[in-house]
Order: C-alpha cells, then sequence, then structure tokens
C-alpha cells in the first residue's frame, strides 16, 4: 500500500545509517558537518586591541580642545615597552594591542594632528573602540555543536582558536545508475526513440552540492543481466540511486532484481505527485532509493527524500529545508488523495510579504518549470482547492535562488 509523504520520509530518516568519523585538515571540513562539539580553549580576542586607527588616550585626558604630545607609536604586531602616561597618547593602529594606562581609543577623524601633537575635537567615553580580551570567546565557552553545517564563518572561528583539523563524519559516496533501453549518454549518436540521459548529471549535481561524492554508473539496459552488473557495482557505495525501472511497467526489472540481491523493501509507492512509484530498502547497511525515470520526479523526490536522508548520513543536524508561510496570488485546483509538490515562483510585495504563485505548467514532462522555480509548496493530499490570499507552506531550493538575489 502506497504510505503518505511524511511517513515515507520519516521512515526514510528513522532508518539510513549514520557515517564514520574522520579527521581532516581545516580547509577540507568546510561544507561538512562537525561531529563534535567544540569548546574554546582561549579567549577571543587574545588581548585588548584597537578596533580604530587612532590614539590610545586617558579618557580624563580627553575634553575638547585639548593638546596632547604624541609620545609613541604601535603598528599591529608589536606590544608597547611602556604604559601610556597621564597627558601623552600613543598612535595606534587596528589590531594593535593597547598600552597599559590606556582606556579609550580617539580615531583619528576625532581629533586634529599637527607635528607631534593632537588636538581633542570630541567627547571620548571609557572603552570607545577597544576591543576587549574575551569579549567575543570565553575558555570553557561552547562555541560550535556537534552537526552543524561547516560554513566560511565557523571556519573562520576554528582558525582563530588555531584549530588546524576537525573530526567531521565521512563524505557520503552515492552511486547513481539510469536504466532503460531508450536511454543514450550526450556524447552518443542519436537513434530513433532515444532519449538523452539526463538524470545522471543531475543527480550527480545535486549529490555534490551538499558535500557527498557521486559515483556514476552509466545506464543499465532493460534486462536482468545488465541491471544485476550494475547494481551490484552500485551496492558497494554508501547508497545506491536508481532512476527508472520502479513502476508497473513489464520491463521496469529493478526491484526484481535487488529483491534478488537481498533488499528488505520498506516501502513501494509514496501518496505524492510527481514521485508515486519511489521505493526505498536497505541492502544490509546500504539505502536503496529506487527514484521514477521523469527528470522531474527524479529531481523533486530526491529534493525531499533523498537529499535529506544524506545529510542525516554525513551528521548534520538540521536535515530538513525551512518552512516559510506564503500569501497565495491565485487559486490553485488538485486532485485529492496525494500531496502535489508543486513547482513555485516566489516574491516580496512592498509590504513585505512573501507571495507565492505556480512557477508554470506542472506537468512533470516540463523542465523549465523546475529550471523557474526558486522553491516548493507542499499542497496537502486531503485538499483539492486553495484560494488566492490563503498561506501555504513553502521552502526554497536554496540561498542562491532566494527572491532573485
Amino acid at each position: 500500500m502506497p504510505i503518505s509523504f511524511y511517513q515515507a520520509r520519516q521512515q526514510i530518516l528513522d532508518t539510513v545509517p549514520t557515517l564514520a568519523i574522520e579527521t581532516v585538515p581545516l580547509l577540507d571540513a568546510a561544507g561538512r558537518a562537525i561531529a563534535e562539539d567544540i569548546v574554546a580553549s582561549q579567549s577571543l580576542p587574545a588581548f585588548n586591541n584597537s578596533a580604530m586607527d587612532g590614539y590610545a588616550v586617558h579618557v580624563e585626558d580627553c575634553i575638547p580642545g585639548t593638546v596632547l604630545p604624541v609620545v609613541g607609536y604601535l603598528p599591529a604586531g608589536e606590544t608597547a615597552s611602556s604604559p601610556v602616561k597621564l597627558g601623552t597618547v600613543v598612535r595606534v593602529m587596528t589590531g594593535a594591542p593597547i598600552p597599559a594606562g590606556a582606556d579609550a581609543v580617539i580615531p583619528f577623524e576625532d581629533c586634529k594632528e599637527e607635528e607631534d601633537q593632537i588636538t581633542i575635537l570630541r567627547l571620548v567615553k571609557k572603552g570607545d573602540h577597544i576591543r576587549w580580551a574575551g569579549e567575543d570567546i570565553r575558555p570553557g565557552d561552547q562555541i560550535i555543536s556537534a552537526g552543524t553545517l561547516l560554513r566560511p564563518a565557523e571556519i573562520s572561528l576554528l582558525a582563530s582558536l588555531r584549530l588546524a583539523t576537525v573530526s567531521v563524519r565521512r563524505r557520503a559516496r552515492v552511486a547513481i545508475l539510469a536504466t532503460g533501453d531508450e536511454l543514450q549518454e550526450m556524447d552518443e549518436p542519436h537513434f530513433s526513440g532515444g532519449i538523452v540521459n539526463s538524470n545522471s548529471p543531475s543527480l550527480a549535481a545535486a549529490v555534490r552540492e551538499i558535500g557527498a561524492t557521486p559515483i556514476t554508473l552509466g545506464i543499465a539496459r532493460d534486462n536482468l543481466p545488465d541491471l544485476r552488473e550494475k547494481i551490484k557495482q552500485g551496492l558497494q557505495a554508501d547508497v545506491l540511486v536508481t532512476s527508472a525501472g520502479v513502476s508497473a511497467g513489464d520491463r521496469d526489472l529493478v526491484r526484481e532484481v535487488l529483491e534478488e540481491f537481498g533488499m528488505r523493501e520498506i516501502f513501494w509507492k509514496i501518496k505524492i505527485k510527481p514521485g508515486h512509484p519511489t521505493a526505498f530498502g536497505m541492502h544490509d547497511n546500504t539505502p536503496v532509493f529506487s527514484l521514477p525515470g521523469n527528470p522531474v520526479s527524479t529531481l523533486l523526490t530526491f529534493e525531499e527524500f533523498v537529499r535529506p536522508a544524506l545529510l542525516k548520513m554525513m551528521g548534520h543536524h538540521s536535515v530538513l529545508r525551512t518552512l516559510y508561510r506564503a500569501t497565495l496570488s491565485e487559486p490553485l485546483k488538485k486532485k485529492p488523495g496525494r500531496l502535489q509538490i508543486l513547482r513555485v515562483a516566489l516574491q516580496i510585495n512592498q509590504d513585505g510579504e512573501l507571495i507565492v504563485s505556480s512557477a508554470g505548467d506542472q506537468n512533470t514532462g516540463i523542465l523549465r518549470t523546475l529550471v523557474n522555480a526558486q522553491g516548493i509548496a507542499l499542497l496537502a493530499a486531503e485538499r483539492d482547492f486553495f484560494a488566492a490570499g490563503e498561506k501555504i507552506d513553502v521552502h526554497l531550493f536554496g540561498a542562491s535562488t532566494v527572491l532573485g538575489y
């Protein structure tokens, strides 16, 4: 019996294993999930330093109109040899340690310099333009939790703490297999009735986008010997993803071969449109996803089912895209009984409200609609009509597609 969208996704996430931990150089960890909590062993900043190019001063000296002598110069990377005495200032550059005695920095633009003295032009408050030691991070602070995606900001923080290596979950090795006698590769001569295999490169791109490693196995023809050979190869990877060959046709042999190899089928068919014949199972510790062959259905079912599974396997604690409430700009109709995965266009109106509409023809043969979409709306299975002005849940494909930016 077909199961619901949410049952299918939960069963997948409850079943897939988590990959092993490995230690890698910090730069190689970018885009991956850290596998350990990081606790700071030192302060950031490590010492009091200047946030501006200017002068280290005693606040009590800084009455507008006061003239003070410049008695020293301190660039970043050097340390003051003596304290700043009352009635004097030291020229400091951004990042330079604050000399003992000083309790503020006055920027160049807030004073007037003539020869070796300055005239104070504005009031100065204690602590102005000083980055205090430990104001960002203190020893013992937990700064990153296991499962966090390491973006450039996290890499910067880890580098600042001198962590040259970090523990991360291993990248998933994902075998990708297209099936069908009608398929041909891009560089092969066209034959009558032939269809270019676009699923393998699109799935490989989707796998690579989330930091996993694609392994393309080419095309398996609709015969048992070829399917057996290529599926056997695919089962050596961490995950096997096939496209086509799992509906009810006479030559849809993928499920038959997977059963021969001992795969335990978790489910076959989901109450969704598109993507109804999607199947999922386990061969020993290897998840197997059998996706529909239509390129639109293939990518949409990857997005909603395979992507979260791969992220979980690679240790991410956030595996689902954020849902946003958006207002429909037009009425939508659908047949009840299946959740519809609707490709949508998004924009923000003058009131800052997120507005959603269909991205175009929702026929699964129309790939351009997927290209033009910024995200997906999940239309409830039991509903058949959604009115203009109604709020629905949508998720974006990625940061680069956010509302045209």
